[in-house]
């Protein structure tokens, strides 16, 4: 079956199924494969338990007019996909980066939405079954679409731009995450500018934070629209504190606004490096008309979840949870801006940081040394690429989180302030409940 037919179909069962073991009813069931497991062979437990409709690209597997029969299911999901975009007058915001994508979609989805029709992608949906998935479920009447958009390899933005055709993109920054499947920071740069690539040939506007000059460097000869803490820039920053929270100010200088009128924006985002995901995201909304006040109001009212950026107060502990993602230049801001807080004692779990390839040893001592020298009372790391640079007494080691757990009553006393950070395979957030218990 074409594109074009099967987007009829789509038309009567706009709802996507992607796994046989939690039906949609009435819907279309893609039948997506593996590496270990042949999607196929689900097909027809996902027709029995509902849904209308199961693509498949095996025809030994096709038994009836319920089994649609493609080249490849999955690239069919993507040219479906892109089918819908096209056939939509929404606005697509196209978000990626090495930290902040999501955080940075979140506060754009909640700025535009106090006067557009917007959806962004659900959850970190971002790559390239996610991204198609989120384009399959914007309405026909969504004013703006914001689509996070991860990569692990290089050439992964560049697919995803193709199948979303943005007309608007932001990256929120560069750093050394996914370096083993990128080929280094130079590999991340050339990944994630991909997105300037697309826009530029297809003369779209660019979001750029001046702050980073590589993004200056690599949107030359774009139509951009800038935001930082230079005179010059459309919208401009003033970073205030972050204690834990950031409070910053921002104006729009199109117009030759002044500073809001109120002294400073409160928000509910800890550490300095979410205030460039918070200036973009004012920077976005008022380039496309949002009351200033409504913007403020978003911003101030956006709260974390999902165990990032968490910060969770008691009689005993203050702790902020950052437990869902983690790399060097993640690991590093988070330790740093815990560094500035006025409170002790202050003590920091770190987990082990993934994809580094053969960098790994080098950036979790980078890692280790900057936690050790930062002054923190006490030190626990928690992964087997930490084991080799256990040298000073602050510190602690554990192979996993599950045998930190049988210590962290005795390691985190009461009154403490506590940094917890890492990724989701570190499972780190199971610390939480034991510690605040």
């Amino acid at each position: 079956m074409q594109t074009e037919q099967l987007y009829e179909v789509f038309l009567r069962h706009s709802s996507i199924c992607t796994d046989s073991r939690n039906p949609v009813q009435n819907s279309l069931f893609f039948a997506l494969s593996g590496p270990s497991f042949n999607g196929n062979a689900f097909a027809e437990a996902a027709l029995n338990a509902g849904c209308a409709y199961a693509v498949i690209d095996d025809v030994s597997y096709q038994k009836d007019h319920r089994f649609i029969l493609v080249e490849n299911t999955l690239q069919a999901l993507q040219n479906l996909s892109r089918h819908h975009r096209r056939q939509l007058k929404t606005n697509v915001i196209a978000i990626t980066g090495s930290n902040g994508k999501t955080t940075s979609k979140e506060l754009l989805n909640a700025v535009l939405s106090q006067r557009f029709k917007t959806i962004s992608t659900i959850g970190n949906l971002n790559n390239h079954i996610g991204v198609p998935l989120t384009l399959l479920s914007i309405p026909a009447d969504a004013e703006f679409a914001v689509i996070e958009m991860g990569a692990s390899h290089q050439g992964d933005i560049r697919e995803l731009v193709e199948i979303a055709e943005p007309d608007y993109g932001l990256i929120t920054n560069i750093g050394k995450a996914h370096l083993e499947g990128m080929g280094g920071i130079e590999g991340v740069i050339k990944t994630k500018t991909e997105l300037y690539d697309f826009l530029r040939r297809e003369q779209k506007k660019v979001f750029i934070n001046s702050m980073h000059p590589v993004f200056k460097e690599k949107s030359k000869g774009m139509d951009i629209i800038s935001f930082g803490e230079h005179e010059n820039d459309h919208f401009q920053g003033l970073f205030i504190e972050a204690d834990p929270c950031v409070k910053f100010k921002w104006k729009a200088r199109i117009d030759d606004r002044p500073w809001m009128q109120i002294s400073e924006l409160r928000t509910m985002l800890i550490g300095k490096y979410n205030y460039e995901n918070l200036l973009a995201a004012a920077a976005v909304g008022s380039y496309f008309g949002v009351e200033e006040s409504d913007i403020n109001s978003a911003l101030s009212n956006y709260t974390p979840e999902n165990n990032r950026s968490q910060v969770i107060h008691t009689n005993n502990f203050h702790l902020i949870m950052d437990a869902y993602n983690a790399n060097p230049t993640s690991m590093a801001a988070a330790l740093e801006n815990f560094s500035h807080l006025n409170a002790h004692p202050k003590i920091v779990i770190l987990g082990q940081m993934n994809e580094l390839g053969e960098s790994a040893p080098e950036e979790h001592q980078k890692i280790t040394e900057l936690a050790a020298n930062l002054g923190f009372d006490k030190l626990i790391f928690v992964g087997e690429p930490y084991k080799a640079f256990m040298n000073h007494e602050r510190m602690a080691y554990f192979k996993d989180t599950d045998t930190l757990l049988k210590h962290i009553k005795e390691l985190v006393p009461a009154g403490s302030q506590v940094l917890i950070k890492g990724s989701r395979s570190n499972r780190l957030e199971r610390l939480k409940e034991t510690i605040l218990a």
